[in-house]
């Protein structure tokens, strides 16, 4: 089917389709047959500045974000890059099932793609169908609203479109396209790209692009380029501090899946654990484990070198001096993060400054956390009760006289705060979410809008997330850990 023309003008600003023409395929999605908005994100909608109110109908809305239209300036493109997946480099990868729809200004002078995922097959989709199924698309609206609420960068979703046509994975699926924003989709896949085919030329101008959309303070620098490596490795320090901080797991932290921006991206077999566990795997495909939750800080690292190995030629004119000055760099990563996790989980149990021993108490309690499979939202949000006796977070280990040495040295601690007691427990809620997207709820609603049209769980799971450090009336259900009878849950890419 041919795309149609809708007259509407959202102001779109592309600086991408005009600044990096070898970065990419023009391409419009393909026609849905019968779109429809299964969610839309109003309140986003109007952050940016959308203006949908010359249209007909929530379909002419449809039909926009299901990729087949032409939209009055628009520069719809399927974006090119490469990447290391679980280790391995992939040459060319790309936006097989996703187009850059455009770019936004909103009213704040801020920049925002806006990006369509199951739009269809593009010259990068590698023999798949470039389609969605219905079910991860809601995951990733779900999830990408959840870590936004939770104080997460993360891209955004701005619509779950259900097409009107079946997609076939291992049986027929309904199939679904997501619209999402994001800052910026630059990878480090997308560096990666040029630089392996040892076009240093493009390189270049995506890092000066990259400079200028992200971080024009830095233009100036004497060593720009190196600077550049620098904010990079402080943002993704600050994103993978908030995902430990929240015991997220992304699943698929494969180079391609790694933003310039900082913005967590990607919701494939993402998961969040129940009890405490270094070593928890969801993903289907990560057999060996690489991306396991205690390995997500070494592996986001191992990511920020590949991208420093791009950038050499540019950081000094002597190899041997820009090798030296990018390893520093990559090497501070670790102390970045550190610091960065530290002050957080400081807060996580009522500290406001971080002080010696602090670390040493803070790995403790992980300690006995892994060891008894203690749920890790409910033990911290539970440690609000500073003046009960904590009788709700004791409950929660079976072997109680261990974490009972273990409240005594945190009592002992709290001592040094000049917060009260009350005080404390507002900082404590204000880090320590009620609910999460527990990946039963998670999985129940997808299967009820999967299985049989009902979007009630969906609904009903987006309000309570909206309000993630808020603990409602009637909503004690949303709190708990899955029941035994879930089992070991298992994530899969959703491709």
């Amino acid at each position: 089917m041919t795309s149609k023309k809708l007259d509407i003008n959202l102001n779109f600003d592309n600086s991408y389709a005009n600044q990096l023409q070898d970065f990419y395929v023009p391409f419009i999605g393909d026609v849905a047959p019968n779109p429809k908005l299964i969610k839309f994100n109003r309140t986003l909608a109007n952050e940016l500045g959308l203006d949908f109110s010359s249209l007909r109908s929530d379909d002419d809305i449809a039909a926009i974000l299901s990729g087949g239209v032409e939209v009055l300036g628009a520069s719809p493109l399927a974006q090119v890059y490469a990447g290391h997946q679980f280790g391995g480099f992939s040459p060319r990868l790309g936006d097989g099932r996703a187009l850059l729809l455009g770019e936004v200004i909103d009213p704040n002078g801020n920049r925002h793609d806006i990006h369509l995922k199951g739009s269809g097959r593009t010259v990068y989709s590698r023999g798949g169908d470039g389609k969605a199924a219905l079910a991860p698309v809601l995951r990733e609206y779900i999830l990408g609203e959840a870590m936004h609420a939770l104080g997460v960068p993360t891209t955004r979703a701005l619509a779950a479109v259900s097409t009107g046509e079946s997609v076939y994975r291992d049986s027929y699926l309904p199939g679904a396209v997501l619209a999402r924003t994001a800052s910026s989709h630059i990878r480090v896949g997308t560096f990666q790209y040029f630089a392996a085919q040892g076009d240093h030329v493009n390189v270049k101008l995506l890092a000066d692009y990259t400079i200028d959309r992200h971080f024009p303070s830095i233009k100036k620098n004497p060593k720009p380029y190196l600077e550049l490596l620098r904010m990079v490795c402080e943002r993704q320090a600050h994103l993978l501090a908030k995902w430990m901080q929240i015991g997220f797991v992304h699943g698929v932290m494969n180079t391609d899946n790694m933003t310039i921006s900082g913005e967590t991206i990607d919701y494939g077999p993402c998961a969040f654990i129940d009890h405490y566990d270094a070593s928890a795997v969801f993903s289907s495909i990560d057999r060996q484990g690489r991306y396991a939750f205690g390995n997500q800080v070494s592996m986001a690292q191992w990511n920020l070198a590949r991208l420093a190995e791009t950038l050499l030629p540019f950081i000094d004119d002597d190899p041997e001096e820009a090798v030296n000055l990018a390893t520093k760099v990559i090497q501070s990563f670790s102390d970045t993060y550190q610091q960065i996790w530290l002050t957080g989980m400081c807060k996580k149990i009522g500290f406001t400054l971080v002080q010696k021993g602090d670390l040493a108490l803070i790995e403790q309690l992980l300690e006995l956390m892994q060891a008894e499979k203690v749920d890790f939202t409910l033990m911290f949000r539970a440690l609000e009760d500073v003046d009960g006796g904590l009788a709700i977070v004791r409950g929660l280990f079976n072997e109680s006289s261990s974490f009972n040495e273990w409240v005594l040295l945190w009592q002992q601690r709290a001592t040094k705060e000049l917060l009260n007691s009350e005080e404390r427990v507002a900082l404590m809620n204000s880090v320590n979410p009620v609910y999460i997207p527990r990946n039963h709820l998670v999985e129940a609603a997808l299967q009820a809008a999967e299985k049989n049209s009902d979007y009630e769980p969906f609904e009903k799971l987006m309000t309570v997330l909206s309000k993630p450090f808020e603990k409602r009336p009637g909503l004690d259900v949303y709190e708990k850990p899955a029941p035994k009878e879930f089992g070991k849950y298992k994530t899969y890419c959703g491709t």
